[in-house]
């Protein structure tokens, strides 16, 4: 799919990988790019860059969603493109408290179903349209130090295959973008983490893969070409894979 002249939702569009993208997209021509983010100020200064349009939502909230696709729809025009990009990090294992795994959960994963459920049918109906969802190399391979990220990491990755698989004849494209370590206010104080083993990414880097995978219209972005080395060994040998994840628990796993 070719940029341009699109209407494009970013989530997360404040700052890092969001507001990259959404100047990314406005560079490609996109008609207007919408920058939602829990930070309306971080929103509306990305917006004013681009000449695009800003809206504050809490992607946690389905309800907010669901108010975004609808205001989208009938103030700017039908979306061809949606980046549910929004995500956060909860460091820890199985004693991380429930409130804590509960809200990653609807951030890292129910934000990208509850886009796919008011979206889909109306794409679908105009006959087809584009999901962009932010998982990482975690929901591939997995996160020291971090059982909610490495868990609803692989949540988001299978169900932007569910997705791909079950609508990909209706016309809906589906991306998964799945990066290691990108220089952002997640990432802040890790630096020398272990996902940035094989550098960290400028959000510039990650956007313009972005770019190139949707104009393929591919399934995987991989900005870190490692992680497809990795990904093919662990399905070789699973249990040498873990032993080197082991390996490297031991020495970064605490985030």
């Amino acid at each position: 799919m070719e940029l341009k002249d699109k209407i494009i939702v970013v989530t997360g569009a404040a700052s890092g990988i969001g507001r990259a993208m959404a100047l990314r997209f406005a560079a490609e021509g996109a008609r207007k790019v919408v920058c939602a983010d829990m930070n309306l100020a971080g929103a509306e200064a990305t917006a004013s860059e681009i000449g695009g349009v800003a809206a504050e939502v809490n992607v946690a909230r389905e309800s907010e969603i669901a108010g975004l696709i609808d205001r989208v729809e009938s103030e700017v025009g039908p979306i061809d493109l949606f980046c549910s990009n929004a995500g956060i990090l909860v460091a820890g294992g199985a004693e991380v408290k429930n409130d804590d795994w509960q809200r990653i959960w609807e951030v890292n994963v129910m934000s990208h179903v509850w886009a796919a459920r008011y979206l889909i049918p109306r794409m679908v109906e105009r006959g087809g349209g584009y999901l962009l969802n932010t998982a990482s190399a975690a929901g591939l391979l997995n996160q020291v130090g971090s059982a909610p990220y490495g868990v609803t990491k692989h949540a988001a990755v299978g169900l932007a295959e569910w997705l791909a698989l079950t609508h990909g004849d209706q016309g809906i494209k589906v991306s998964v973008l799945c990066p290691q370590a990108v220089r952002s206010e997640m990432t802040r104080g890790h630096e020398d983490g272990v996902a940035s083993i094989n550098g960290m990414l400028e959000p510039e880097v990650v956007a313009e893969a972005c770019v190139q995978t949707i104009r393929a219209e591919t399934f995987l972005v991989l900005p870190h070409p490692e992680v497809l080395g990795y990904m093919k060994n662990k399905a070789e040998n699973y249990d040498k894979w873990i032993g080197g994840m082991r390996k490297l628990n031991r020495v970064y796993g605490k985030l």
